[in-house]
């Protein structure tokens, strides 16, 4: 149990990850609501849409919209996921903060996500390094970009991803301009002994850049393998409100870490969120009324807060802190 109010930084990725894996596609006005609840919850770190072909993924279609609305909060850290450079272009002239590019580790899942090979995606993340770094040199503004390796963990197209390849893959990235690495557990197959390795394989190679991790509870085991993560030091963590997300070419592969359920654990153990918890768990009427019937999980929402908690939040007072950008 941390006792130092150490922070841990929760990114809410419902608005990207969540909303692009289901069917329906949610208003924009329920976005920006969503936005807007997930703010005054706390939350300070929001991955709000992606850049993608609207015939493609129409629940992304205004993209530009809702990052608009998302900027109108001086301090909310907004982060854009993009596959290509046309997409980094959009990113950019959004005014978003951080860019996010997935680059599968697994071929078979390149190939089906993006159409390229893990090695041709490293030549567009280097090119959007350029792109990048061109924009800073004339706006003074430098955007983060974010290698947000996937299928890390296992992959339901290709099996097991060998250890070397994700070694290579992250070098790779690095070399190509990461500012920060970041590993997704696409499919949900990572177990908490593997999530250990790999944290440290990767450590070897990128150093304090490998910052963040994406968790999937797809096999129930979203909270253990990040607690093996917090153990293993990574204070950055994404999560979906409700659970809601998966990945359209990972069958079964559904429902990204709940975020009510992460900040609860976070707490509890005294660490810093900066999340208000009654705030967070009333946000989740706004999916319930944008999305009638999407399946809402959560064991936090369906059980409530056990009345020792009040407690344990007193004791480690996380009132008193506040998420600072």
């Amino acid at each position: 149990m941390s006792d130092t109010h150490e922070r841990v930084v929760v990114t809410e990725v419902g608005m990207r990850d969540g909303l692009q894996s289901i069917a329906r596609t949610m208003p924009t006005e329920s976005k920006r609501r969503w936005i807007d609840a997930a703010y005054a919850a706390g939350v300070r770190h929001m991955e709000v849409a992606s850049f993608v072909p609207a015939k493609l993924l129409p629940q992304m279609a205004d993209a530009d919209e809702v990052i608009a609305h998302a900027l109108t909060y001086d301090d909310l850290i907004v982060t854009a996921l993009v596959p290509n450079l046309k997409g980094a272009q959009r990113a950019l002239e959004s005014g978003v903060h951080r860019i996010v590019a997935p680059i599968s580790v697994s071929t078979a899942h390149s190939l089906a996500n993006v159409r390229k090979t893990p090695a041709e995606m490293i030549e567009v993340f280097a090119a959007m390094r350029e792109l990048i770094d061109s924009a800073a040199s004339a706006n003074t503004r430098r955007v983060e970009l974010i290698a947000g390796l996937s299928t890390v963990f296992g992959c339901t197209l290709q099996g097991a991803v060998p250890y070397a390849d994700i070694a290579t893959i992250a070098r790779a990235a690095l070399q190509a301009g990461a500012d920060v690495i970041a590993l997704g557990d696409t499919t949900g197959e990572a177990t908490p002994r593997q999530v250990g390795e790999i944290i440290e394989l990767v450590r070897e190679v990128a150093g304090s850049k490998l910052r963040s991790l994406h968790f999937h509870d797809t096999r129930g085991l979203g909270l253990a393998n990040t607690l093996v993560a917090l153990q293993h030091g990574i204070r950055e963590f994404d999560a979906s409100l409700a659970g809601l997300g998966g990945c359209p070419h990972a069958p079964g592969a559904t429902g990204n870490v709940n975020t009510e359920d992460l900040v609860f654990m976070l707490d509890s153990m005294g660490y810093d969120t900066g999340i208000d918890l009654a705030r967070l768990i009333a946000s989740r009427d706004i999916l319930a009324d944008a999305l009638p019937g999407e399946p809402l999980y959560g064991y936090l929402a369906r059980a409530g807060l056990p009345k020792q908690f009040s407690v344990v939040a007193q004791r480690f007072d996380p009132s008193e802190s506040q998420v600072q950008s």
